[in-house]
């Protein structure tokens, strides 16, 4: 983000400012709006969720007064209220994504499929996208990224999470030409596979989540999606399927992500993970160089006598940091994370109980399972059924605890907008259709009633 702050003094002595929309105002959402509060080159403008109340709230935390807050049902009110520059609340995301006062679009849901519909509908409108939702990335993430391109608009992952957290820590390591031993985060909550919602709803309460949000957390599924952004953005890979999570802390990082020869967990180089241990939050990067030079100025600077180095990042402000991302993509042109175009990680859905015909697969972090990151090329090979996109599946034959589940042990729920996607996505990868077709295709279904 070199000369931000100076680009965002440039645009507030210029008295203009980014007019963003957000779609989503819950806990996350919320704090966005309180933050650009401060920022004089930003506003947002516009604010979708399905709770009213919360959306027009949002405002209200944030230190604005009510009457300057306008609660819109057409495009034609929100256009109505923006003359009368009105901040203003609605209870459906396309007032947003074709609201034509918007600059960018801020994506803060964290529900696949609505993100999906979200997503899609920004970047046919031809607005830059942040999103925050990387359940949504690791599940159609290079297809939207793509998508965005032809509309020659940014798509990005917020800045402030996990993910772009360490993809700084990457893009400084690569620019200087080190190798990437491994990179990862700390997981700063206990690790229970087996955690349901009931489990831990008085805390979640209190944190002010939902029970399954807190339970994403606790039995691990947000780990293996951030890893998989990760490496996604990235082409680092996982080592071992679900990763490694070793119980270390930040002092034996060297030493534990080495290769097995130098007495490691590693079978190579370039590696998405997780620490259990005294990293928490934060997000780390191993390297290592085979210059003798460089390596004795790493000795002067204190980093040890190799051959592995760590670079460290032990904060990340989560939704605090995302207006970075928004005016980094309008006043910069530039994404703060992105994914390539191929998936390089699949987050596969994994059964938390026995699991009998009959039986609808729920949201990530509820009962039925949790998620377990592989590489593409493995999970596709199992026909394994990516995370993202199993909530309303309906399982068909039994899954015992522990399988992965596939495929061809459900039946896919209709008229999914994330699910149909997938299946672009996968198609495109193969090579199976071109892409003047897919541009037509996915215009096709933003333009419908997404």
């Amino acid at each position: 983000m070199f000369g931000l702050s100076e680009d965002l003094k440039a645009l507030e002595t210029s008295e203009r400012f980014i007019r963003t929309g957000l779609i989503g105002a819950g806990q996350m959402g919320t704090d966005i709006v309180s933050q650009v509060s401060l920022m004089p080159s930003q506003r947002v403008v516009l604010i979708a969720d399905i709770d009213l109340d919360r959306a027009v709230n949002a405002y209200g935390i944030a230190g604005h007064n009510r009457e300057c807050v306008a609660v819109a049902e057409t495009l034609d009110d929100v256009n109505r209220a923006r003359m009368q520059d009105k901040f203003v609340a609605v209870g459906d995301y396309r007032l947003v994504t074709d609201a034509p006062q918007i600059d960018a679009i801020i994506e803060s849901t964290g529900h696949p499929e609505v993100s999906a519909r979200a997503a899609l509908r920004t970047l046919f409108q031809r607005k830059h996208l942040v999103t925050m939702s990387v359940e949504m990335d690791i599940t159609v993430g290079p297809l939207l990224k793509w998508y965005a391109d032809q509309h020659d608009v940014i798509y990005a992952i917020g800045a402030g999470d996990e993910p772009s957290a360490l993809y700084e820590l990457y893009d400084f390591a690569t620019a200087l030409g080190l190798t990437i031993v491994a990179a990862g985060k700390g997981k700063n909550n206990p690790l229970n596979r087996d955690a349901v919602p009931e489990d831990l709803a008085e805390e979640a309460a209190r944190r002010g989540l939902t029970p399954e949000m807190l339970i994403e957390f606790v039995d691990g599924s947000k780990t293996m999606i951030e890893m998989a952004c990760v490496a996604n953005a990235t082409g680092l890979v996982p080592d071992v399927f679900g990763l490694h999570g070793p119980h270390v802390n930040i002092a034996e990082f060297k030493d534990v992500f080495a290769l097995k020869s130098q007495g490691g967990l590693l079978s190579q180089n370039g590696v998405v993970d997780y620490v259990i241990g005294d990293l928490a939050p934060g997000v780390f990067l191993v390297f290592t160089t085979d210059k003798p030079r460089l390596r004795e100025a790493l000795i002067l600077r204190d980093m040890g006598h190799g051959p592995n180095y760590v670079l460290l990042r032990p904060f990340h402000l989560c939704s605090m940091e995302v207006p970075l991302s928004v005016a980094q993509a309008v006043v910069q042109g530039r994404s703060t994370m992105a994914p390539g175009r191929r998936l390089v990680a699949e987050v596969v859905s994994v059964a938390k109980v026995d699991l009998e015909p009959g039986r609808e697969l729920e949201r990530i972090g509820g009962h039925t399972h949790y998620s377990m990151t592989d590489r593409y090329e493995n999970a596709a090979a199992k026909r394994a059924l990516p995370v993202g996109i199993a909530k309303g599946a309906v399982i068909t034959r039994p899954v015992k605890k522990g399988e992965i589940i596939t495929y061809d042990d459900v039946q896919l729920p209709s008229g999914s907008v994330a699910i149909r996607l997938r299946e672009l996505q996968d198609r495109w990868m193969a090579g199976e259709i071109e892409e003047p077709a897919l541009l037509q295709t996915l215009n096709e279904i933003a333009a419908q009633n997404t």
